[in-house]
């Protein structure tokens, strides 16, 4: 079967045959015996199809494989030959997939949304991502079987045999696609293109009860090696690895989640397509790493990308092939990532390309159906989700973070060697005003929570996290977030409580342990985490379930990959004491526990509180006005209106 076989992909050839676009050199200087093939990837789209983010209910211009699909036609015909291949996590990742899979489902007949776009685009070969688990294996079973492309993946083994090549997978491990491939001197030639896919294995942990006693995960470079040399048995000329799988160590472990490096190792396989790391290669992601070469685009020799996520990039691996004999070899290669918008001289977005009517007409039913869904509630919040007061007192638009996360973390350290540790949550205030001025504040009325609201709760698309901290690193962490706090002499009279220095979303509250902040003590920490006075103790009666929390407790901390990887310079977070990289982001995980809560109560607990000052000690803070139809519901507070703030803020008076 020719390569170039659609209707999209005669055009291509057309545009390029009339001189429309530039032809790539290896195209334009391939020989006789010569070809030039150009992979074409698309990686982490969680189901991001048209440029919408439905979490904010509005259009963007960074993301949409309706954006990426307006390049791949032009990108097409500056190459001679050209296959198109995913890497995986298609299937879920915004709105758009939970509705589909939790409300509307997929009867006999339909094709999912994603599936329908890539099918549109033409796709040759996809593999499958960890977030294709997500909702079940019935569930994704039913969406490939809408596919008018393989999907491959050769370490989920449904029975083991002796070796992995001896396994039962739950898809075919490889593909080898029949092509043509047409040389420098116009001839048309045939080639056999290998296609095989990896997973994680830790979809048995971020998984498990959908996976456990269905399926099993074998190593990533364990079998590829078993595979490889089979599918340049059956006649392969090339092999292309679709590895769900970040660039990460370069020294092999079993059951690595990050093998692109020491899966380059294998012998026989001719690129590498990587992802799950929501990242872009060749570029300065992964500059000065060992066996990478972030420029050219190789690793350990052989060529490689990643094209970003959501559609934000196109990965291209082009191969100038040469004919040896009755075979093809690779004899050069470049590598890039092509984006679909940049960034203007303000840091204002400014995009590249256009919808494809074609796209977007195939998904346009799933697109109105899924506004239809993120307007409608999820679930019910018993009280007010606002933050107004979320620097001063127990919150709880932070709360509801903080228990979904702890819902969602309990849920990944069963079965582990943490199952049984004590689970705290930290979770700090987004919207609090600041810079952002006097309405950026989270404000959801009780009521009806619908999925849109969720982005007032969480800005950020963050992952889930689990650190270990001993009961001196939650002090330390505690202190630092108490940095955001001026000292405040016993007996001042409306002192300046807040640091303007001090970001918001550095104030993280622990939910699991109860304490009181003394404002009387200078801080440990100033503004940028850097410890400026070790014998200033802020954090007084630090307790979990009552008793005192000494220095040698141990817990697991449910945070965030930005606070857990070290962000905001926190002790003892750095990176190193991860246990836990959940696949999911927290606003993911705060829609799915809204649904399986139904109603939620998150009336502030008054798990933290400033301890008394001697006499009577006021203090002013800055809010916004909107917050004064709440300042009555903080129990065990005095606070008082205290006129105009400066830039349109409210300010308030807290007694303490």
């Amino acid at each position: 079967m020719p390569l170039l076989t659609t209707r999209r992909q005669f055009l291509a050839t057309t545009a390029s045959a009339a001189g429309l676009v530039a032809l790539h050199p290896f195209s334009a200087r391939a020989q006789a015996n010569q070809a030039h093939l150009r992979l074409m990837e698309t990686t982490d789209l969680h189901v991001h199809v048209w440029p919408y983010d439905y979490y904010s209910d509005r259009a963007v211009d960074t993301a949409g494989l309706a954006r990426t699909a307006s390049i791949v036609d032009a990108i097409r015909a500056e190459a001679t030959n050209a296959v198109l291949l995913d890497n995986g996590d298609f299937l879920q990742g915004n709105p758009m997939g939970d509705y589909i899979a939790y409300e509307k489902g997929l009867p006999q007949g339909d094709v999912h949304p994603v599936i329908a776009a890539m099918n549109a685009l033409g796709f040759d070969a996809s593999t499958l991502g960890n977030h294709e688990f997500n909702y079940g294996l019935e569930f994704l079973s039913k969406a490939l079987g809408g596919a008018d492309f393989p999907v491959v993946s050769a370490n989920v083994v449904t029975r083991e045999g002796a070796t992995p090549t001896a396994d039962a997978t739950l898809v075919p491990p490889y593909v080898i696609l029949d092509r043509e491939v047409t040389d420098g001197a116009g001839v048309a030639h045939p080639i056999r293109i290998g296609v095989i896919g990896f997973v994680p294995p830790q979809i048995m942990t971020w998984d498990r009860r959908h996976l456990e006693g269905n399926v099993s995960v074998r190593d990533i470079v364990a079998a590829a090696e078993a595979y490889v040399p089979r599918i340049r048995e059956e006649g392969a000329d090339l092999v292309l690895a679709l590895a769900h799988s970040g660039i990460g160590p370069a020294e092999r472990t079993d059951g690595m989640e990050n093998a692109a490096i020491p899966l380059a190792r294998v012998p026989g396989i001719d690129a590498i397509l990587t992802g799950h790391h929501h990242r872009v290669f060749p570029g300065e992601d992964y500059a000065d790493m060992p066996g990478v070469d972030a420029q050219t685009g190789t690793i350990e020799g052989v060529p490689a990308v990643m094209a970003g996520y959501w559609g934000s990039h196109l990965g291209l691996v082009d191969l100038l092939l040469e004919r040896d004999g009755n075979a093809w070899r690779v004899v050069s290669s470049t590598s890039e990532a092509r984006p679909i918008y940049e960034r203007g001289e303000d840091r204002a977005v400014v995009p590249l390309v256009e919808d494809d009517p074609e796209v977007l007409e195939a998904t346009r039913e799933a697109h109105e159906e899924t506004l239809d869904y993120i307007r409608r509630p999820v679930g019910e919040t018993a009280a007010p989700l606002h933050s107004y007061f979320a620097l001063v007192a127990d919150d709880p638009s932070v709360q509801i973070v903080s228990l979904a996360q702890l819902w969602y973390i309990e849920q990944m350290m069963q079965g582990t060697e943490w199952e049984g540790t004590p689970i705290l949550s930290a979770a700090a205030p987004f919207k609090a005003g600041g810079r952002g001025g006097p309405e950026y504040y989270t404000d959801v009325p009780a009521g009806p929570v619908a999925i849109k609201n969720v982005a007032d709760l969480y800005l950020y698309p963050n992952t889930v996290r689990a650190v270990t901290a001993t009961g001196a690193d939650v002090r330390e962490w505690l202190e630092r977030s108490a940095g955001i706090f001026n000292r405040i002499e016993p007996g001042a009279t409306d002192a300046t409580l807040l640091n303007p220095d001090f970001p918001s979303y550095n104030f993280d509250v622990i939910d699991g342990v109860e304490y009181r902040i003394d404002l009387s003590q200078p801080s440990r920490y100033d503004s940028e985490g850097v410890l400026q006075d070790p014998d200033a103790r802020r954090i007084a009666d630090l307790t979990w379930q009552g008793r005192p929390v000494t220095d040698d407790m141990q817990f697991i901390v449910a945070t965030n990959n930005y606070r857990a990887g070290g962000g905001g310079s926190f002790p003892g977070v750095d990176g190193s004491t991860i246990v836990f990289e959940g696949p999911d982001t927290n606003r993911d995980v705060i829609v799915r526990w809204l649904v399986e809560q139904g109603t939620v109560q998150p009336r502030a607990d008054a798990n933290w509180s400033f301890a008394p000052l001697g006499g009577t000690t006021t203090v002013l803070f800055e809010t916004g006005p909107a917050g004064a139809a709440y300042a009555d519901d903080l129990q065990g507070l005095e606070i008082e209106p205290a006129g105009e703030g400066a830039e349109g803020f409210a300010r308030f008076r807290l007694t303490l």
